[in-house]
């Protein structure tokens, strides 16, 4: 993915010029004070959140991010707007236009993740029943990823597989119509059902979907490793390694933000 910089919390010109155009409007002060504290210095502290994995309220305010409440809030805000679901939009229609998206094939996985007790938290079945989340993560054939969701640890996997398909924006980018729909679809076990097979069949997706039953090996590795790859970028986020947060929208923040940088990163790429 290329070399990262030494303080990757600090928000480029190019990933500003992206997001910028996107934020909402602040509304009036309500209190007379302090002046506003910038939106992109409340990203950057937004961001230092999610590299460290630090609390909000240990939030280092000499780097000049403002206090750990005022970029949560920022955070609740923009996530409430929709905010980085446009960016990804974004960076997907570049890549498709410079042909690097594969859609003849896409790649799911759900990893767990401990975390308080949540309405989208549940009895991990990985760990001892403790409380937990799952990352339903959907990539294209070299783990860009396309789309990502939260829910409890106790959700079985092949029950997110539709509405994580349905979650693909329409990414236009070169003649023709959008395109939202992969060819085929790789899967491990935890998605062997038959009727989820008839209904990507009734999609025109294609399932191949490792079998339960059958000797270990599915020989699918060869495939399903990029979205392996994708998660552990995911992770490499501090932040997102363990669910901190007990407000399902704000963990949802953070995952949203974290799949517009990886999907930035291979953006970068092309220069």
């Amino acid at each position: 993915m290329g070399k990262r910089q030494s303080r990757p919390w600090i928000v480029s010109d190019e990933l500003w010029s992206l997001i910028e155009p996107l934020l909402p409007e602040p509304g009036p002060k309500l209190v007379a004070g302090r002046p506003r504290v910038p939106d992109r210095q409340a990203l950057c502290g937004i961001l230092f959140v999610l590299h460290t994995g630090i609390q909000w309220e240990y939030l280092p305010q000499e780097l000049g991010f403002g206090s750990g409440m005022t970029c949560w809030r920022r955070l609740a805000a923009w996530n409430e707007a929709g905010v980085w679901e446009k960016p990804h939009l974004v960076l997907l229609k570049k890549l498709r236009s410079a042909k690097q998206l594969d859609w003849s094939r896409a790649v799911i996985d759900s990893p767990c993740e401990g975390g308080p007790a949540g309405p989208k938290n549940g009895p991990s079945p990985v760990d001892r029943a403790g409380p937990g989340s799952k990352h339903h993560v959907l990539t294209d054939g070299q783990g860009i990823p396309l789309a990502v969701s939260l829910t409890g640890g106790n959700r079985n996997d092949v029950t997110q597989l539709l509405p994580l398909l349905d979650k693909v924006p329409a990414v236009s980018g070169v003649v023709g119509r959008p395109r939202r729909r992969p060819e085929m679809l790789f899967a491990d076990r935890g998605y062997n059902h038959d009727k989820y097979r008839r209904l990507l069949w009734e999609r025109g997706i294609r399932p191949v979907i490792a079998e339960r039953g059958q000797p270990h090996g599915s020989g699918l590795g060869i495939f399903r490793w990029v979205v392996e790859r994708t998660i552990s970028w995911l992770h490499g986020f501090r932040r997102l390694r363990i669910r901190w947060e007990r407000r399902d929208d704000i963990h949802e923040a953070f995952l949203g933000l974290a799949t517009c940088l990886i999907t930035h990163r291979h953006v970068q790429r092309l220069c």
